[in-house]
């Protein structure tokens, strides 16, 4: 990678050149870079039925292939019933096991993000050069050209981000699509591009595609998805039962950056080694900026106010931030890297453009979000793990300074050091809180081994630990426990009084109650109305 010193961080870039204006580099009208029926007369194999594989499906029937669409759960509706799929004959669900050979004889394998490539000999077949590729990269095959993709990734933050650079370019006008391993998989928006005619209401397809990629889509190298900005947020330890160690799952982060050159940005946190050493197994030519550091963005979290300056342009620009009415200190820094984002893309916008857009951005469901706004007490459904083991980050108690803590925990997302939990690093920041609510579901008889954890520990019992580590750290607020969600919202009802905030803020995966944190967002929010 060519790169030239700029700063006494020992960062590098390269030549960024001034914008273009939006007017010349974004058309009116966009077409999918392949004609209809391009898959005509072939086979694509479809492994994992969950959203993107479904997705895939259908962007894989609308390029004219059959389809032979295949899950291990056994107890999903084969897709022939679904009436999306009713009128194709050319698609065939295999669910359970299957033989593989199946996948040997396809044209193509698409893999979606939950399925590991050790599962059904996918590692092998993408060794043999077969063509084995992620859903991300299948939609991308299809994408306009000229469409710009912001893509953002990263352990944490990474949806809040992309949904704040989302809205900003809405704002802006620029019609925007945001989706990838949030919400709404990036194969629906090449299907609409590739299905789009003059009379329809989607010929006007997306001029911008924000895409959350999570490190599951980035395991399969890729060959079509070309970000014009690229954002890795941070890395901690989180999904090492798939990548075994840091130097892997870093390297699988860095291969979003992996076919950018020219005018596109790639953005970095600084100061993390094992981001910096896996850079150096890419060989682009990249333009970098830096969270933390110029070129890139500095934040000054007490003024609020946001400072940019991108690689090789000496004006520094400057972005007030206190007009945002999104709740935690830690989202003026998303929307600082999500701004850094949009004015990396290129389109004539700038710092001063967006600053019409802070007080309108909203965060996704699920994060930082109001449940009840009523007089005593108010609720607030956080999804996200509360605490960064590692980096000891409690953004919550930025925003706060009296709480009742509801801990959903079941598993671990860190790795066990030494015999430790890690949840002692919770005493200084909880000494700010009214007290702690752990959820212990010791009736459940299901045991899950986190196999890659040094310490394997038993499904649903992360609230025990929790409740023993802090009273053995000697913890002077009340910590008591429960049995369910509902139970714990009532013992943290009993606990506050008015102007306190009850948050419901994992520390752990708890899907041991709930089939994900959507779902148990939602039963937070509807107890929050019922104890009103």
């Amino acid at each position: 990678m060519k790169m030239q010193p700029v700063n006494n961080h020992g960062q590098r870039t390269i030549l960024f050149k001034s914008h273009l204006s939006a007017k010349n580099t974004i058309p009116s009208k966009i077409q999918a870079c392949l004609p209809k029926n391009d898959l005509k007369g072939q086979s694509v194999a479809v492994i994992g039925l969950g959203k993107s594989g479904v997705a895939a499906v259908k962007l894989a029937l609308a390029r004219g292939a059959s389809v032979v669409a295949v899950d291990q759960n056994e107890n999903l509706d084969p897709l022939e019933k679904d009436p999306l799929f009713s009128k194709h004959n050319n698609v065939k669900t295999i669910l359970g096991h299957f033989d593989e050979r199946l996948l040997r004889d396809a044209d193509r394998v698409v893999v979606s993000p939950g399925v590991p490539l050790e599962t059904n000999g996918l590692s092998s077949l993408l060794q043999s050069g077969k063509g084995v590729m992620s859903e991300l990269d299948f939609a991308a095959e299809v994408l306009p050209s000229c469409t710009k993709i912001l893509a953002v990734t990263g352990t944490n933050g990474k949806s809040t981000v992309a949904t704040f650079a989302g809205q900003m370019l809405n704002h802006l006008d620029f019609k925007t699509f945001v989706g990838g391993n949030l919400g709404v998989p990036l194969s629906e928006a090449a299907l609409q591009c590739l299905t789009s005619t003059p009379q329809s209401p989607m010929f006007k397809a997306s001029t911008v595609a924000v895409v959350e990629v999570s490190s599951y889509q980035l395991e399969i190298p890729p060959k079509h998805f070309f970000p014009s900005v690229a954002v890795i947020l941070n890395l901690t330890p989180d999904h090492l039962e798939r990548h075994n160690t840091m130097e892997n799952y870093a390297l699988t982060k860095c291969r979003i950056l992996s076919h950018m050159s020219g005018r596109k940005m790639g953005v970095l946190p600084l100061g993390n080694q094992h981001l910096n050493d896996a850079m150096r197994s890419f060989a682009n030519d990249l333009n970098l900026a830096w969270i933390g550091a110029f070129p890139g963005v500095r934040i000054n979290l007490e003024a609020k106010v946001a400072s940019f300056k991108i690689p090789c342009v000496e004006r520094v620009s400057e972005l007030q931030l206190g007009a945002m009415k999104t709740i935690g200190m830690h989202n003026y820094h998303n929307a600082a890297v999500a701004a850094l984002s949009v004015i990396g893309l290129d389109t004539a916008i700038d710092a001063e453009a967006i600053s019409s857009t802070i007080g309108k951005l909203e965060v996704p469901p699920h994060r930082m979000q109001i449940g009840c706004n009523s007089l005593s007490p108010e609720f607030c459904n956080d999804f996200r793990m509360l605490v960064e083991i590692y980096n000891c980050v409690i953004s919550v108690t930025l925003a706060y300074h009296d709480l009742t803590h509801l801990s959903c925990g079941s598993q671990e997302l860190f790795q066990i050091r030494q015999g430790s939990s890690g949840f002692e690093r919770l005493m200084e920041p909880l000494k700010y809180h009214r007290g702690v609510v752990t959820i212990f579901l010791g009736s459940m008889g299901t045991i899950y081994e986190l196999t890659w954890s040094h310490n394997s520990m038993k499904f649903g019992s992360s609230g025990m630990t929790i409740q023993k580590t802090l009273s053995a750290n000697g913890l002077s607020i009340p910590c008591v426990r429960a049995t369910n969600l509902n139970d714990a919202v009532k013992q943290a009802r009993r606990m506050t009084s008015y102007g306190d905030a009850i948050v419901l803020s994992p520390g752990c995966a708890s899907f041991d109650e709930f089939t994900s944190f959507e779902h148990r967002g939602r039963v937070f929010q509807e107890l929050a109305r019922l104890s009103e």
